[in-house]
């Protein structure tokens, strides 16, 4: 490893009065821009001029300097835009134009830059040397990076696929499974638009009281297709308990034998009225419906009521749960078929799948999630995101942004390993000494 002496000259303007270590810090972090850019800049001529003497002295007489690009090379750093204007050969045996460096690979096709600026946008950032392929403050660096779609389009298919595949997981143990799925507005070809489709997440946990994990994500597939998938990474045998809201075809297609469901008690209040609505209640005539669904045991509980109870409110929780089977029979007599047909099928339903949480406290002593709060805030880290990033998506498209968010978002230990083997950082420079004089002029 060579060694290089870069000989840094900095004049400072001092105030006479008034200076404290604060005014030097400030200015002198104002400045660091430029003593950066300086010093790249000598780093970057320094490879470049010893690259070309290199070529000349290994074929003597074939290459003559034949000025610079055009457009310098411009990369996106912590401190700014840094432009370098690469200077051209010209080889007399092929007869055209070469860039050293370029072609040297000195100019790697990702550049490493700021992780802060990776922060503002959506975890996508695909550096290149002539694009940044992140959001950076809300806008697209479009005019400063001009690059076909179809460019940014292959780097971010290429990063997916090669970098953020699915792991196999059925090493482990997890017990819980929850799902749930969203809107997306979907495009193809050159923007077509193709209404809205829909984008369905899986996360997963070992158990009570502990965190849930990202397990899946799929693009207008069915649930059976999904069912498949998940088979294939997961110990799908071990699952004990499937969360959802009631979306229909969940249970029909994820639901295995062993596993019990749970529906999401918030989503089985908030939804009743609709059942009620479609079977022509409006909201006065629901009233007495909805205060009966309400004054069902299972719904007065939330997570802190659950932690105060103990082994020895077993009997109180036994005629709660009791209560709550009361409760929707009462329920189901008001509802008279041939009167609320939806509104009385809903609450068949939801009386089946409402109160597994009470079963499985009172076989093991552990209280299982109420709700799918869990996936939801899955879900609030990238759903606006995906529609404001993108007006429209193609399920390719949307997949791979998915893939590669998953582990800046979800997994950013994983990520900053990624991106540190993406970057295929070289051997890098190592400062051994620095040194500082002054004098007044």
């Amino acid at each position: 490893m060579r060694k290089i002496q870069v000989d840094l000259s900095l004049t400072f303007r001092m105030p006479d009065e008034g200076l404290n270590v604060n005014g030097i810090l400030s200015g002198l972090g104002n400045s660091m821009s430029k003593i950066f850019f300086t010093l790249v800049k000598a780093l970057c001529s320094a490879v470049e001029d010893s690259t070309v003497e290199k070529m000349k002295k290994n074929e003597p007489g074939r290459y003559v300097k034949n000025g610079h690009q055009g457009k310098p090379r411009k990369i996106r750093t912590k401190f700014g835009l840094f432009s370098f204007p690469l200077v051209q050969l010209y080889d007399k045996v092929e007869g055209k134009t070469i860039v050293p460096l370029r072609d040297s690979g000195f100019f790697p096709r990702y550049i490493q830059y700021s992780h802060d600026a990776t922060e503002a946008g959506i975890g996508l950032t695909i550096h290149t040397s002539y694009r940044v392929a992140a959001k950076e403050e809300g806008r697209i660096l479009r005019n400063e990076f001009p690059v076909p779609a179809t460019t940014l389009h292959r780097h971010l298919q290429e990063f997916a696929e090669e970098q953020c595949p699915w792991p196999n997981m059925k090493h482990i143990p997890y017990r819980f499974l929850m799902v749930d799925d969203m809107a997306m507005r979907k495009q193809e070809g050159r923007g077509q638009n193709l209404g809205r489709g829909h984008v369905r997440w899986a996360i997963a946990s070992l158990g009570e009281n502990r965190p849930f994990e990202l397990v899946g994500f799929w693009t207008n597939q069915s649930w059976e297709e999904i069912r498949k998938d998940l088979e294939k990474r997961l110990d799908y045998g071990k699952l004990e308990v499937l969360f959802y809201d009631g979306g229909a075809g969940i249970e029909e297609a994820l639901l295995a034998e062993g596993m019990r469901p749970q529906r999401c008690l918030l989503h089985g209040k908030r939804d009743f009225p609709y059942a009620l609505y479609s079977d022509g209640l409006k909201k006065p005539q629901q009233a007495p419906f909805k205060e009966k669904l309400e004054s069902i045991p299972a719904f007065k509980f939330n997570r802190k009521s659950l932690e105060q109870i103990t082994p020895k409110d077993f009997p109180m929780v036994k005629e709660l749960s009791e209560k709550t089977m009361e409760g929707f029979n009462e329920l189901l007599n008001i509802l008279e078929k041939d009167k609320y047909p939806k509104a009385r099928t809903y609450i068949e339903n939801l009386s089946q799948q409402a109160a597994t949480f009470f079963d499985c406290w009172l076989k093991t002593g552990e209280w299982i999630p109420l709700s799918t709060n869990a996936i939801e805030s899955h879900f609030s880290q990238i759903k606006n995101r995906i529609w404001s990033v993108g007006k429209r998506w193609s399920d390719k498209g949307l997949l791979n942004w998915l893939k590669v968010a998953r582990n800046k978002i979800f997994s950013p230990e994983m990520w900053d390993e990624i991106w540190d083997q993406y970057k295929a950082i070289n051997p890098e420079i190592k400062l051994v000494n620095i040194g500082v004089s002054w004098s007044w002029s």
